[in-house]
């Protein structure tokens, strides 16, 4: 084994120990502190409305009058032609 094998090894091993440690201390402080957080859940989830729609969005600005494209940049065809 080489060192560089040997120090990914020891990397991912705290990594695991670090991620165990914060699920303790998230367990911890959510039970400990859950009747001074639940009074504020329906705020919060309402506070996080305009965050998710911003984020999920991207920005794009609505209603800006520019040709829409699909997700790989190709220039969408709106035209409003019967197939036939």
């Amino acid at each position: 084994m080489t060192d560089q094998q040997t120090h990914d090894a020891h990397h991912k091993k705290s990594n695991l120990v670090m991620w165990v440690f914060f699920g303790f201390i998230a367990y911890f402080l959510i039970t400990e502190h859950w009747a001074h957080v639940v009074p504020y859940l329906p705020w919060l989830i309402l506070l996080a409305c305009p965050f998710m729609h911003l984020f999920m969005h991207g920005g794009h600005g609505h209603g800006s009058g520019h040709d829409s494209h699909d997700e790989h940049g190709a220039q969408q065809n709106h035209s409003h032609h019967e197939e036939k």
